[in-house]
């Protein structure tokens, strides 16, 4: 593997990426970063997680002049959490060399944004909507720009960009460079290359760290009914430190992070209906620790990119296998292990199937947890909690009240009555939440409308109506005990 050292960049870009921590590159970044920087047109065909943003982010930033007077590079990406995540990368990228990127999105006030841009940055990261809006008003001009780069097209493509997508292309200089990231390479894609790149060159990646394959997958099959008693109870037997609950609507999302609210866990819900400052804050809180539980829908949830998610539930099974593998691909980053599973009602297991045959796996069926696992699994956390504090923390202080205690009760009483008082016990607050069954005449098969509008109905990659006549069952263990980590407090358009 190569260094960054080794792809004769400029001295500001290497003490970026020093101070970002980084020393080797990613193959996509490898393969990229070259070939970028002699101004190729190039797509590359790789997943999230891969290392994308730096692999474009570093050639744009060294083609960057500074001052800039016009905005000199643009990144067009399908959501605001992806378009503020590529702006900030970008910005630590750019940082000794003086490049300011700036995000513009839907959902935040476009006065505030035509304010941002009377500073001048060198590159704007901009989800299409909200681009075209600004070109309408004229508050952005791209007769200067140098490198375009479309990040997650095939999501663009999706979210029914199309059109705004060869708009925004038209206007764009075609003296330039573009670079084009997709994480496959539906028709339109390969349209779009033909007509708006030269000769681009193909980079093909597979991931070569954690993939949805690598990551340990189960269901429990299960009625609507008992549904939220199930996730409650494996919240508790997994402990786990950061987890994602996907659900299937914005309505099910409130109701959901109320109800685990309710029941003592640390939960907040996404989607698009929330102000752009609530959003942030969500996802602040999740990244920072403060939140243990975000509960989501699969487009909020796009171009996210958090650390440390150690568990994925899909309390609704997703409507076909890309999202699932989207979900699932939330954890198991970054070189470590994720367990997502996957609540199925008896008239979805049709859909689990497919799903099994598009990602070619098994998915492990489980026994519904009782509530004494789930009490065992947070008897095993606060008992691994107490043996951290012994070995960590000082508890001189608290030796005198100790021995006073164990000169009127034996010491199996006394920590038996603490662990009582520490032991999370199954929370059983009666909530309601609103059935979702699946939309009717979404099957799992089928075609793909890739045209400009949003897509109607269901869309799959080719192949995805290939079923298999080999799935059976699988009666699995129980599920693995709680997390070692400590318990910590629980007491834009087209977006959704």
């Amino acid at each position: 593997m190569a260094t960054f050292a080794d792809l004769n960049l400029s001295e500001p870009i290497i003490r970026s990426i020093v101070n970002m921590g980084f020393e080797e590159t990613t193959p996509i970044q490898e393969q990229t970063i070259p070939a970028a920087m002699e101004g190729k047109d190039l797509i590359g065909q790789a997943q999230t997680g891969t290392g994308k943003t730096a692999a474009y982010g570093i050639p744009l930033i060294e083609r960057i002049t500074e001052p800039a007077g016009q905005i000199q590079g643009i990144v067009l990406a399908p959501t605001r959490e992806l378009a503020v995540q590529v702006a900030e990368e970008l910005n630590k990228i750019g940082q000794f060399k003086r490049i300011n990127a700036l995000p513009i999105y839907g959902g935040q006030g476009i006065d505030w944004q035509i304010r941002a841009l009377k500073k001048r940055p060198h590159i704007i990261v901009a989800t299409p909507g909200r681009l075209m809006d600004h070109m309408r008003r004229k508050t952005i001009r791209l007769n200067e720009i140098k490198i375009v780069v479309l990040d997650e097209a095939d999501e663009m493509l999706n979210m029914g960009f199309l059109d705004d997508i060869e708009t925004i292309l038209k206007e764009i200089p075609e003296e330039r460079q573009t670079l084009l990231f997709s994480a496959t390479m539906p028709r339109q894609i390969q349209n779009i290359a033909q007509r708006f790149m030269k000769e681009p060159k193909l980079i093909s990646i597979k991931a070569t760290g954690v993939t949805v394959s690598d990551i340990e997958q189960h269901y429990v099959e299960v009625t609507e009914r008992l549904k939220f008693d199930v996730l409650s109870r494996i919240l508790d037997i997994q402990s786990p430190d950061l987890s994602i609950v996907f659900a299937r609507t914005k309505r099910r999302v409130d109701e959901l992070s109320e109800a685990l609210s309710k029941r003592g866990y640390s939960a907040e819900g996404i989607h698009g209906d929330l102000t752009q400052s609530k959003r942030d804050s969500v996802l602040r809180q999740f990244k920072d620790g403060t939140i243990e539980v975000l509960v989501a829908t699969d487009v909020a949830a796009r171009g996210l990119d958090i650390t440390g998610v150690t568990h994925v539930f899909n309390f609704d099974i997703p409507q076909d296998p890309e999202s699932y593998v989207h979900r699932v691909g939330r954890t198991g980053r970054a070189g470590k292990s994720g367990l997502a599973i996957t609540l199925v009602t008896p008239r979805e297991i049709g859909m689990l199937r497919m799903i099994e045959s598009v990602i070619k796996r098994r998915i492990i069926r489980k026994p519904i947890p009782t509530i004494i696992e789930a009490v065992q699994g947070q008897q095993r956390l606060t008992m691994t909690e107490i043996l951290r504090v012994i070995t960590e923390e000082d508890i001189e202080k608290y030796k005198g009240v100790a021995e006073e205690l164990l000169a009127e009760h034996d010491s199996v009483t006394l920590l038996s009555a603490a662990l009582k008082i520490i032991t999370k016990e199954p929370d059983n607050v009666e909530v309601r939440l609103t059935e979702s069954a699946p939309p009717r005449g979404r099957s799992m098969g089928g075609g793909r409308n890739m045209g400009s509008a949003r897509p109607q109905g269901n869309y799959h990659r080719d192949g995805y109506g290939q079923k298999t006549d080999t799935w059976s069952r699988r009666k699995g263990n129980d599920f693995r005990g709680g997390s070692a980590g400590p318990q910590r407090g629980r007491d834009n358009k087209r977006n959704g």
